[in-house]
């Protein structure tokens, strides 16, 4: 419980740095402005056409007579538009983050100088940064997606699929957004994939506690926006602190993170591995 309390602490504490940050609250802005512009206009279509293409992809049902046709097809669209927007939420904060590269980078290294002096960099360019991060959202996405599908298929069992299960997704959710926010600041200390879902494993309620408000507050794509720029500033402290809990101390201030090998393998810095 103590840890789900200082994960939402972060949270927090990154609304608060970003408040008093306004330069760079106000450019880190732009990307999720981008990506509501563009989910919004996806949605809009999909609520406009969505009883098209399920007709379109039923043509076995268009000699059903009424009024199963009609329930058949409507049910088919709600069913799409719910998983549409739940793949919304699940995919808002990656295609966020591909899109806001490199203003959350900039973001996140601001937070590291003004906590400790001194920002990690991963000695890569900046289009391999890119093609990092894309692939890993890209991994993580189908993790989700998976869950995703499982627990909307339970939400159909009754009493548990309506009360359980939500409080359920949120938590997944909740994870898979923390994921995506520290990696901002764990792929620029050279921690691969494979050892930031380990760290994460190792402090779930940490993860749980940062994420599954994020995931509730997600829901409403205007406030994703708002909430984009301090979440990365509290992913930032997060990854300070733990950093510092794997070591035994705080980072040192001068003394700089090992950066990635000029092959463009991550290697994981010493003490980050769960």
């Amino acid at each position: 419980m103590r840890d789900l309390g200082a994960g939402f602490g972060y949270l927090m504490k990154g609304q608060r740095w970003v408040a008093q940050h306004g330069k760079q609250f106000g450019w880190s802005l732009l990307p999720g402005l981008i990506t509501l512009v563009l989910y919004a206009a996806a949605l809009v279509c999909l609520a406009l056409w969505g009883a098209d293409f399920v007709g379109w992809a039923t043509p076995f049902a268009d000699d059903w007579s009424s009024p199963w046709l009609g329930l058949f097809r409507g049910l088919l669209t709600a069913v799409l538009f719910a998983l549409a927007l739940l793949l919304a939420v699940l995919t808002f904060t990656a295609v966020t983050l591909l899109i806001g590269q490199p203003f959350y980078e900039s973001l996140s290294e601001q937070v590291d100088i003004a906590e400790g002096g001194h920002a990690p960099e991963s000695g890569l360019p900046l289009w391999r940064d890119l093609w990092i991060s894309a692939r890993d959202s890209l991994r993580i996405l189908v993790r989700a997606c998976l869950w995703g599908v499982l627990l909307f298929a339970l939400g159909f069992v009754p009493f548990i699929g309506q009360t359980v299960i939500p409080v359920l997704g949120f938590f997944v959710t909740g994870f898979f957004l923390s994921e995506e926010l520290t990696s901002v600041a764990l792929q620029r200390r050279g921690v691969q994939l494979r050892d930031r879902l380990a760290l994460l494993r190792s402090r779930k309620g940490l993860a749980w506690g940062f994420g599954a408000p994020l995931a509730v507050a997600f829901l409403v794509p205007v406030v994703a926006v708002f909430l984009m720029p301090g979440a990365v500033a509290g992913a930032t402290l997060m990854v300070r602190d733990m950093e510092g809990a794997a070591t035994g101390a705080r980072p040192a201030t001068n003394d700089p993170h090992p950066a990635s090998h000029g092959d463009g393998t991550d290697e994981t810095p010493q003490g980050m591995t769960a």
